[in-house]
C-alpha cells in the first residue's frame, strides 16, 4: 500500500508554507527561527542552545504537528522519524572545529560538540514527541524522492508503524536552510 502524505512544512529563511500557503515571512529584526518560535509560542527552552540544524528540524516539526492535530506529547510506538540531507552537521562542525584548532586556545566545547552529529534533530523530535519508532538519519549525494521514498516504504514494513515524520533538513549557515517535512500516513 502507498503511504499517503497528510500535511507538509516547508521552511527557509525568507518564509514558512504549510500545506501550500504561506503562513510567515522573514522579519530582519531577529533570526526567523527565533520569531517563529515566538510567534508560535513554542514551550521548548533548550531550543536556544540548540545548533542551526536542530532549529530547523525542530521549528518544522514543531509547526506540522501543530497542523496536523490530534493529542500531542503521549508515547506513541506507531510513529518513525525519518530525515535526510546532504551536509549532515557541517555547520556545528566547523563551529566546533574553531575551538579546538588552536593549540593555544584549545577550548573543546561539549556544547557545541553534541550538534556533530545529525541524527541529534530526530532525538530531539522523538524525545519531545514521545516517539518510540524508529528514528534515522539518512545522509544522501543529493536530494532524491526516490531514495526517500524507498526509505519511508522500508520504514512501513515494520508492522508497529503506521505513520512517519519524514523530510529533507539542510542547514549549512545561520541564514542558509531548509526543512520540507512531511507526515506520511500508512
Amino acid at each position: 500500500m502507498e503511504p499517503k502524505v497528510t500535511h507538509r512544512v516547508k521552511l527557509t529563511p525568507r518564509s514558512l508554507v504549510v500545506d501550500g500557503k504561506c503562513v510567515a515571512e522573514a522579519v530582519a529584526v531577529e533570526s526567523f527561527l527565533t520569531q517563529l518560535y515566538r510567534k508560535y509560542k513554542m514551550d521548548y527552552p533548550k531550543f536556544f542552545k540548540m545548533d542551526v540544524l536542530c532549529k530547523v528540524g525542530f521549528i518544522a516539526s514543531e509547526i506540522l504537528l501543530e497542523t496536523e492535530g490530534g493529542e500531542r506529547f503521549v508515547p506513541r510506538a506507531d510513529r518513525a522519524v525519518i530525515l535526510f540531507n546532504r551536509h549532515s552537521s557541517l555547520n556545528a562542525d566547523r563551529t566546533f572545529q574553531r575551538t579546538i584548532a588552536d593549540s593555544e586556545e584549545f577550548y573543546p566545547s561539549p556544547a557545541v560538540f553534541v550538534y556533530t552529529l545529525p541524527n541529534i534533530v530526530t532525538g530531539e523530535i522523538a524525545i519531545r514527541n514521545k516517539y518510540h519508532g524508529e528514528s534515522s538519519f539518512v545522509l544522501l549525494p543529493e536530494k532524491s524522492g526516490e531514495t526517500m521514498n524507498q526509505a519511508i516504504e522500508r520504514a512501513f514494513l515494520d508492522s508497529e508503524t503506521t505513520s512517519v515524520l519524514t523530510g529533507w533538513v539542510e542547514a549549512v549557515s545561520e541564514t542558509e536552510y531548509e526543512a520540507d517535512f512531511l507526515i506520511h500516513n500508512s
